[in-house]
């Protein structure tokens, strides 16, 4: 696996650290986002991409992280919903 080629405060995901996708700090945290400790099993459980493997493919254009964080929101967000009867 290649060296790191960016620093990314607040985010290790392989979009990140492989400059898929310009540096920068990550978006805006919510309270259904993963904590740190939680995106480190996370992010040891995701397979690394093909295209970083040299085995083709095309670089994602999204942080892992964020994607993660988004489907827990939609989720909290369903059951806030499935709570209040609708």
């Amino acid at each position: 696996m290649p060296a790191s080629t960016a620093v990314t405060p607040g985010c290790d995901c392989y979009v990140h650290r492989f400059g898929s996708i310009a540096p920068g700090r990550r978006a805006g945290c919510y309270p259904s986002d993963m904590a740190d400790a939680e995106w480190g099993e996370v992010r040891s459980a995701m397979p690394v991409p093909a295209w970083l493997l040299k085995q083709g493919g095309r670089p994602e254009g999204h942080c892992h992280r964020q994607m993660v964080d988004q489907c827990h929101e939609v989720k909290d967000l369903l059951a806030m919903s499935r709570l209040r009867g609708r």
